[in-house]
């Protein structure tokens, strides 16, 4: 708690210099991500496991709440897609660092040049969602809905310090007296290279994913009838968000390659371990001065990365079937009466 003050204050001394506010906002932005992420995760699976849960998941995405959400997560992730180039850029070249401030008002530049037409792209979607007369959830229907969220969150939270007290009575709590020495252990300098490259590798593939499900169609097009499911020749007869994720998942080229599954396989395993690994950094920051505290963010961000892998490949190499579709189609046609 205390290095948390004490980043809080010395932002606020330095005034706005470039260097401190984009540090702060990378992390903000990284936090915002993995928040998403591990919601979009979950609830992308139930398309497979519970499909009625998943249509109430994405109706919840398509209300006014979620709508300025959406607008938040895009400005999150490419901010943070390109600052975390410059990061890696200046990191593997030391010699441009005399450059960074310069990069740094040059990613705030292009984030805002970016961000200009996509939220005009959005907007459109959103005018035309809300345009129509379509019914959304009331506030207390989609808070009410993230109540199991907020549960796990918190049984993940209890379980990672459970774990860190065992491991302390059975081990001591003990500093890890290497932090400071500038000598870092072979696995942390694995890490550390492993976080800029994935960055640069992820950038292109959540690009992607953003153009596809949030301006070529958007969020509110994934629940429409008779449309062509981006990036297929497929189209969604029943307007359900599961059939969208099964044609999706079901489309191949060459023959027999699921080209979107092996997308998001890959999307999936390096957003998900750099995410977290990114969290860990960020929680572990905050704890240094209690080992217990330090041991359980370690913890929590493992438990969470595997839960959303294990889930996340659970459903990419499952089947969603008609009996799933049927099953999305009653709970559609229910949602709202």
């Amino acid at each position: 708690m205390t290095s948390l003050v004490l980043t809080m204050t010395e932002l606020l001394r330095y005034r706005g210099a470039i260097g401190q506010w984009s540090w702060m906002l990378h992390r903000l932005s990284g936090l915002g991500v993995v928040l998403f992420l591990t919601l979009h995760v979950i609830d992308t699976s139930w398309a497979v496991f519970y499909p009625d849960l998943y249509v109430h998941a994405i109706a919840a995405y398509q209300s006014p709440l979620f709508t300025i959400g959406e607008f938040a997560l895009v400005a999150a992730v490419v901010y943070h897609a390109l600052n975390g180039i410059r990061v890696a850029v200046i990191d593997n070249r030391p010699r441009l660092w005399k450059y960074q401030q310069r990069a740094a008002y040059i990613v705030l530049g292009l984030t805002v040049l970016i961000l200009i037409p996509t939220f005009i792209l959005m907007f459109g979607h959103v005018l035309n969602f809300y345009g129509s007369g379509a019914p959304t959830l009331s506030l207390i229907e989609v808070l009410t809905a993230q109540a199991p969220f907020v549960a796990g969150f918190a049984v993940a939270i209890i379980a990672a310090i459970l774990f860190s007290l065992v491991f302390g009575l059975i081990a001591g709590n003990r500093k890890d007296v290497s932090v400071g020495k500038g000598t870092g252990s072979r696995l942390e300098r694995f890490w550390w290279s492993f976080m800029r490259v994935s960055g640069v590798l992820i950038v292109p593939l959540v690009f992607g994913h953003l153009a596809m499900v949030h301006l070529i169609q958007g969020v509110f097009d994934i629940t429409a009838a008779n449309f062509t499911v981006v990036g297929t020749d497929l189209v969604n007869q029943t307007g359900t968000a599961v059939e969208f994720v099964a044609q999706r998942w079901n489309y191949q080229i060459f023959g027999a390659v699921a080209i979107w599954r092996l997308y998001d396989i890959a999307l999936l395993s390096l957003a998900v371990i750099h995410g977290f690994n990114g969290l860990r950094y960020v929680l572990t920051d905050y704890t240094m001065s209690s080992p217990v505290l330090r041991r359980a963010s370690i913890y929590l961000c493992v438990i969470g990365a595997v839960i959303l892998l294990v889930l996340g490949a659970g459903a990419l190499l499952g089947t969603i079937d008609q009996s799933a579709i049927e099953i999305a189609t009653h709970a559609a046609e229910n949602l709202h009466r």
